[in-house]
């Protein structure tokens, strides 16, 4: 969940469900927002998207001047997520060993004011697809006191001449967030913005400054 997440930057609203709820700023330097209606196709991992029916989604991208090796590693690697993402107070994996289908992991993101009486998120996503240094797709619930959504997240990695493409599409289903598609809309965005741009700028800094 990423759209929920996020004082200053993101979360898993990202879910990722990875973490999409907490506002932030601008479109970070290096990422393009893609409308989240009306596109051709969506994301997917082995064939497996996003919610089709879900009113509440957005899709965004960043390319990375780092190895692809780099870039999956952070990703993956949850457990380090508190590290080179502020918005995520806690995480852990519920299993051992490599990031794989049926992997799962619960983390903890801080929500900022809103109408309900959350102040904090916990979220648990379950991997559904994933295929090496290419794709992932999570699901998950994150709840908090008064707020429940479930989310879908679809994480695409290419190789460019230029570096690393990463594409994010997530969508968002609840009462709450159904209630006011608009707001709930831009939190996502806010969210899955912040998060690319925290990989970038954490994915560069490691190629550049040591060996992965």
């Amino acid at each position: 969940m990423p759209g929920i997440h996020r004082t200053r930057s993101h979360a898993l609203f990202t879910i990722p469900l990875a973490i999409g709820l907490l506002g932030a700023a601008a479109l970070p330097a290096g990422a393009a927002a893609l409308p989240g209606r009306g596109l051709a196709t969506s994301l997917t991992c082995r064939g497996a998207g996003v919610d089709p029916a879900a009113r509440v989604r957005h899709r965004a991208e960043i390319l990375i001047n780092a190895p692809l090796r780099t870039v999956w590693k952070l990703q993956t690697d949850v457990e380090r997520w508190p590290s080179w993402q502020a918005p995520v107070t806690t995480a852990e994996r519920l299993d051992h060993g490599p990031l794989r289908r049926g992997s799962a992991f619960r983390w903890t993101t801080p929500v900022p004011p809103n109408p309900t009486p959350a102040t904090s998120l916990e979220i648990t996503s379950t991997v559904e697809q994933l295929r090496q240094q290419s794709c992932i797709r999570w699901t998950g619930p994150a709840t908090g006191e008064g707020l429940h959504i479930d989310g879908v997240h679809v994480w695409n990695f290419t190789e460019t001449r230029a570096g690393v493409k990463v594409s994010t599409e997530e969508t968002h289903t609840g009462p709450q967030v159904d209630a006011d598609v608009p707001t709930a809309t831009a939190i996502l965005r806010q969210g899955l913005e912040e998060w690319l741009n925290d990989l970038k700028v954490t994915a560069e800094a490691r190629a550049h400054h040591r060996p992965d």
